[in-house]
């Protein structure tokens, strides 16, 4: 397997890795600059030259995976009898520097709802490198030719129409999905709510709405759904920057995506 093969077979399976490249080579070593090494959980491919160049390089690249986190980082390695190894001697002669780059499983989000404020919440989002799952219950929302403006996404969308129960796809999303909720039908967004606080594996919650619809909805929660307030504040209403009050779709997709980019934020430190 190649190594961009491997790096996409990781993200595919949604696992952390480590990129490792040879960046330079002075004198005489095993693999030229430019050589790679993917190394993931439990498995490796490629090879950087094997040897304790290569042992040591996948010993760091499973701390930065385990410590979930670091940024990229060098590694120098003298190949001479002088140097006492971990893996064993190499003495070819030269200097090789390593560089371990990690490749950290990519955010999720789904957007419940692709009506005017979803799509244009959809074309801002599919600009960052993440997982974005569209939803709907209306085929006609979700055509190709609607969806045509996302062609040069960055990210990876994954179109879903659910024409009977949306909420069953909650269930099917990535770990730490984060869920926008702004359907055409409050019936709908309220099914959703409660479904969403019965799938523990979720991210954040948001939901677009009024004090008033939020006010009937936290009511029906409690009384109907038996959800407690500590559950029921999982969901986060309004969303969007609290200092953006433009009623415009593109202004409001781009308030939510604003606010949604700081929580990733957030949870990065």
């Amino acid at each position: 397997m190649t190594w961009v093969a491997a790096v996409a077979r990781l993200r595919a399976r949604r696992e952390p890795g480590v990129l490792v490249t040879v960046a330079a080579v002075r004198g005489h070593a095993p693999r030229d600059a430019g050589a790679k090494l993917v190394v993931g959980e439990t498995g490796t491919w490629g090879s950087i030259g094997g040897g304790n160049v290569e042992a040591v390089a996948i010993d760091r690249a499973r701390e930065m995976i385990a410590a979930s986190g670091p940024g990229p980082e060098l590694m120098e390695f003298a190949l001479n009898d002088k140097v006492a190894n971990r893996h064993g001697v190499q003495c070819c002669g030269g200097t090789v520097t390593v560089l371990l780059e990690p490749l950290a499983v990519v955010r999720a989000v789904a957007v419940f709802g692709v009506g005017h404020v979803g799509l244009e919440l959809a074309r801002v989002l599919a600009r960052q490198d993440l997982d974005l799952h569209l939803v709907d219950s209306r085929s006609d929302i979700l055509t190709e030719e609607r969806l045509g403006v996302l062609a040069d996404a960055v990210g990876r969308v994954h179109v879903h129409h659910t024409p009977l129960l949306p909420e069953e796809v909650l269930a099917e999303l990535p770990r730490g999905t984060h869920v926008l909720i702004m359907t055409h039908d409050h019936a709908e967004d309220a099914a959703l709510c409660d479904a969403a606080l019965r799938t523990p594996h979720l991210g954040s919650i948001g939901l677009i709405g009024s004090a008033a619809k939020w006010a009937r909805f936290r009511k029906r929660l409690a009384t109907e759904g038996g959800h407690d307030e500590a559950a029921i504040d999982r969901i986060k209403t309004p969303i969007g920057l609290a200092g953006i009050t433009g009623k415009e779709p593109a202004t409001i997709a781009v308030s939510v995506a604003a606010d949604l980019l700081r929580t990733f934020e957030s949870e990065r430190g």
